[in-house]
């Protein structure tokens, strides 16, 4: 099952409660192309085949080709070269 870092968490918190948003707001994920392209959304809700993951407030939906592409990752946030910040993928550690 994906992981979030607690930045992770607190960015999706932060993106998600703004001050018009629905309570149930989250991050939808979805994929297109066998997962080779993900998309992110703010969202009202999950869609009614949605993965969804709650963590400390903060909610992501994965649509069923997102959820098993992201099993065995980890979301987290960082910057690119550019100083620009977004989220990143990396690989959980399967030797636990």
């Amino acid at each position: 099952m994906l992981m979030l870092t607690p930045t992770a968490i607190e960015a999706v918190r932060t993106i998600t409660s703004g001050e018009n948003a629905p309570t149930d707001a989250g991050l939808r994920i979805s994929a297109t192309d066998g997962a080779e392209t993900l998309r992110m959304a703010i969202t009202a809700g999950p869609d009614e085949q949605d993965q969804v993951l709650t963590a400390q407030g903060a909610r992501v939906f994965l649509d069923e080709q997102a959820a098993a592409f992201l099993d065995d990752k980890i979301l987290d946030t960082g910057q690119d070269s550019d100083g620009q910040g977004g989220f990143v993928l990396t690989q959980q550690d399967q030797s636990r």
